[in-house]
């Protein structure tokens, strides 16, 4: 049974939610304060956490800034206004994904488990390397290593170099990155893949406006140019 933290502080909502995820096998607890939620995660060691934006105390992002550099479970964000997700994935806050409020309960579910599967299938995999010249990508620890420094990645960034590293020298499409690291079909609109491409450049040296190791395949997806590192 995956373990939960909720973190929201609409205690009516928060209720609901956590009724509604223990109904479909989950064990949940909850926190409504931001200030609280880096040792209530150490104690409780959750599977994946549902982070409210919006939060006494420290709000969403800080919580996210403070836990990510030592927790490695998905981060689930909520936020209830559309323009906010360009900031959630802009601020490179090592969120997985997102759902806008009000959220059906059964999307919610479903999101879960996406990140939870993608998570489990992580860590099943044998242990692999990928090396290109000065780029090293070790699967087992999910580390990056580039000219012999690490790169500081997220699970979801490092899981999309990955991706497109076993695929080097082919253009893997939008459509099967949204499916196999996001878990859902692309609805021809969501940028999550886009600003993740962009901060993964941006962290591996390669230049924003012309790319030369991540390039973009304009209408199809992107490819990853073993030859330049």
């Amino acid at each position: 049974m995956a373990k939960i933290l909720l973190v929201e502080d609409d205690i009516r909502l928060a209720t609901l939610v956590q009724s509604y995820l223990a109904q479909h096998g989950f064990i949940v607890q909850l926190q409504s304060h931001g200030d609280a939620v880096a040792e209530h995660c150490r104690q409780f060691q959750p599977d994946l956490i549902v982070l409210d934006l919006m939060l006494p105390g420290l709000d969403g992002f800080g919580v996210c800034r403070q836990i990510r550099p030592w927790y490695k479970g998905p981060v689930l964000i909520l936020t209830a206004k559309q323009s906010d997700i360009d900031q959630v994935l802009g601020l490179e806050l090592g969120a997985d994904d997102y759902v806008v409020k009000p959220v059906e309960p059964r999307v919610l579910v479903a999101r879960i488990n996406a990140l939870l599967r993608r998570t489990q299938s992580n860590t099943k995999t044998d242990q692999q390397e990928l090396q290109f010249n000065r780029l090293l990508l070790k699967q087992r620890s999910r580390e990056a290593w580039l000219d012999h420094e690490r790169v500081d990645l997220t699970s979801y960034e490092f899981d999309l170099i990955w991706m497109l590293a076993k695929h080097a020298g082919q253009t893997v499409k939008r459509e099967a990155i949204h499916q196999q690291i996001i878990g859902r079909e692309y609805d021809g609109l969501d940028r999550t893949v886009d600003v993740r491409i962009s901060h993964l450049r941006r962290k591996l040296n390669d230049n924003a406006e012309t790319p030369f190791r991540i390039k973009t395949v304009w209408g199809k997806g992107y490819l990853f140019v073993a030859d330049a590192w």
